[in-house]
């Protein structure tokens, strides 16, 4: 039986090429469908390396969120800088911030470590407001801090239309309404803005993104499946662009294969538990754990 340092063939070295490197900013889930948990198996399954800066703390499972307990913002502030000052960072993403006084010390950490903005790491702002079940995760006075200090320093943000609804006040039913919910949000400051169209239950078998650059508009359009484990899908899509950002990607380019990677974590949901089950980048793992007969 070969060693696993030999499974690809040969002797694997002991030290290898340092992948790029990927910050989640985002609080935790205690079932493992979304969240920082979400954001690394994501990151894994892109070839990147993640790095995990936790604003909160979730007591959650399948079928809801029964308690959240906050990190202070100055430890947040703290795990970022930890990073981005010794291990370096080549994307940033954002996703459960919980609380304004928490989204001021990452804006504050992000402009002191060259993160978004005018700043040479790219930011994705995934603008998270409540759980696949409903249960709110973002305070109510934060929205603001999303809109006046998040967003303009934005390289992408990815809101599903839940969030469009709070963020702009525009409620999305049709493709014409998913086009002035994107004008709106790119007024917000960010370079691009991704109004996903998961929600958008009129389209009954296409699921269409749609990508604004402030001049042009883009749809990315996917088949929409019949399943109700979809837990983790934003976290997801917003951890495939920061890799893609991460590995050298345009914008556009990064979006599109960021798009082309969730239709197949839906494809490839599972049933975990009573509730939602997670979406699931698992299709991408080589199973090497599964020898040839007689080896």
């Amino acid at each position: 039986m070969r060693g696993l340092g030999e499974l690809g063939g040969g002797v694997e070295p002991t030290v290898g090429r340092t992948p790029p490197r990927v910050l989640t900013i985002a609080g935790t889930d205690s079932g493992g469908g979304a969240g920082v948990a979400a954001d690394l198996r994501a990151f894994a399954a892109c070839g990147v390396h993640g790095c995990v800066a936790v604003t909160a703390v979730t007591v959650q499972n399948s079928i809801g969120v029964t308690g959240v307990h906050t990190i202070p913002p100055e430890t947040v502030a703290a795990q970022i800088e930890a990073v981005a000052t010794d291990i370096g960072l080549d994307a940033v993403k954002t996703g459960m911030l919980a609380t304004t006084a928490i989204i001021e010390a990452i804006c504050a950490a992000c402009d002191r470590t060259g993160i978004g903005g005018s700043g040479p790491t790219p930011f994705i702002v995934d603008p998270v407001a409540a759980s696949m079940s409903g249960d709110s995760l973002l305070a109510a006075s934060a929205l603001d801090a999303y809109r006046e200090q998040l967003f303009p320093r934005a390289t992408v943000v990815t809101p599903n239309l839940d969030e469009v609804r709070l963020l702009v006040g525009i409620d999305v039913h049709d493709r014409d309404a998913q086009y002035r919910a994107a004008k709106a949000l790119h007024a917000l400051g960010p370079r691009y803005v991704l109004v996903k169209g998961g929600h958008l239950v009129e389209d009954t078998d296409v699921c269409v993104d749609l990508l604004f650059d402030g001049d042009s508009y883009t749809e990315l359009a996917g088949p929409r499946f019949d399943t109700g484990h979809t837990h983790g899908s934003g976290d997801n899509m917003a951890a495939a662009i920061a890799s893609g950002l991460a590995r050298g990607l345009a914008v556009p380019a990064a979006v599109a294969q960021a798009k082309r990677f969730l239709v197949e974590t839906v494809r490839w949901s599972y049933p975990l538990g009573a509730g939602h089950g997670p979406v699931s980048p698992l299709w991408t793992v080589r199973p090497w754990w599964r020898e040839p007969a007689g080896e």
